[in-house]
């Protein structure tokens, strides 16, 4: 036992023994009390100078949800709508089939699942983001309006086509950018209540949607035909030239999103305690909402507009996290297994192949069903 620690006084804690205690000081000076800040639900990590809050409650979460998450990829990679066996799915997924069976299990099925669940990351992660802004948890891209100038960008560049096809998805980001300040600055700022945002945006969002279907309504009927599909939310013909641009997006959209998150916590407290603990509330809100809407409308310039993903993920993320979290990593976990199951269950569940977005409509309905008629659980209201 070396002299430093031998002479250390009774009740006192080092650093290396782990979290701070309360302790009081009574040698030289007056009596200092410090207290363990720790807050209960987390566990700290250190190395050397270095340190990590960990959520204990979060944490778990996403552990079980990573499982989950790989049984559904496992399943889509499996579900076909052209009756090919499991057996033809493993040759082709090994490269052991034949020509045709490879082709259409690692050409055509890996990069749309891949591409799918990218696009549930990305729409979870912009609702959670939008849902703690607003303090809503209807305030989500797809009621607010955003996905839907990403979705009138799009068809707006596919107008007079020929071909049938879409505009690039790159459009979509720019039409989330257009609808989003509309409604900020008709609701008078990002700052304001919740419900000023909700209402709206769905004002704006039934405009824009006029808007798309009055540009639908001039088409012929080949761009109309194969437009309409992309409008309802599809993953149909994504493959890696698509998925390898969003790939690149999400890695630089992501980490800033969970830094967004971190201080989105402060927002649960009144905006001059928010203030008082040095958070510039203006320039928080603003990044943040940024944020989400370049996730959404890069997203639905993907994938197309795919209801209540963006409204379901953030719920449940938060129902595992706990009230005092903003569920990020939660949020796109949960977006990204929303997406697999749907689109999964859609090459199945009919004769003939549903949209990801036919699917999560239907299972949307009663889910928001239930998030309106139960309380919040953070704030404890409907």
């Amino acid at each position: 036992m070396s002299d430093r620690t031998a002479q250390s006084p009774p009740g006192h804690t080092t650093e290396a023994d782990g979290p701070v205690r309360p302790t009081t000081e009574t040698t030289g000076g007056p009596v200092r009390r410090t207290a363990d800040v720790t807050p209960p639900d987390s566990v700290v990590l250190r190395t050397g100078t270095l340190s990590w809050l960990l959520p204990r409650r979060s944490a778990l979460a996403a552990a079980l949800l990573l499982p989950l998450l790989v049984v559904l990829v496992a399943l889509a990679v499996m579900a076909s709508s052209t009756g090919m066996s499991l057996s033809q799915t493993l040759s082709g997924l090994l490269g052991t089939g034949d020509a045709g069976t490879v082709m259409i299990v690692r050409e055509f099925r890996l990069p749309r699942i891949f591409t799918g669940l990218m696009v549930g990351a990305a729409l979870g992660i912009a609702g959670c983001l939008t849902q703690t802004l607003a303090g809503n948890r209807l305030a989500t891209p797809d009621l607010v309006g955003v996905n839907d100038g990403a979705t009138a960008a799009v068809i707006a560049a596919a107008a007079g086509s020929t071909t049938g096809m879409v505009g690039d998805w790159w459009l979509g980001p720019i039409g989330a950018v257009l609808a989003a300040a509309i409604v900020v600055l008709c609701a008078g700022g990002a700052g304001s209540a919740g419900y000023r945002v909700l209402v709206t945006g769905i004002g704006v969002s039934t405009f824009i949607g006029a808007v798309s279907d009055l540009i639908m309504s001039r088409e012929n009927d080949n761009t109309a035909g194969g437009v309409f599909l992309w409008t309802v939310g599809s993953l149909s013909g994504r493959d890696w030239g698509v998925g390898t641009p969003l790939a690149i997006v999400l890695l630089v959209l992501v980490p800033l999103a969970l830094a967004a998150g971190h201080r989105l916590q402060l927002l649960r407290f009144d905006d001059d305690v928010a203030a008082s603990l040095g958070v510039d509330l203006r320039r928080l809100r603003a990044g943040a909402l940024a944020l989400g809407v370049a996730l959404a409308g890069t997203a639905v310039g993907v994938g197309g507009p795919i209801a209540f993903v963006a409204l379901a993920a953030p719920v449940l993320a938060q129902r595992l996290a706990g009230p005092t979290r903003v569920p990020v990593i939660g949020s796109a976990l949960n977006g990204a297994a929303l997406i697999a199951a749907a689109d999964a269950l859609g090459r199945v569940a009919a004769p003939v192949e549903l949209p990801v977005g036919v699917v999560t409509s239907v299972l949307g309905g009663p889910f928001l069903l239930w998030v309106l008629f139960r309380p919040d659980r953070a704030t404890g209201k409907a």
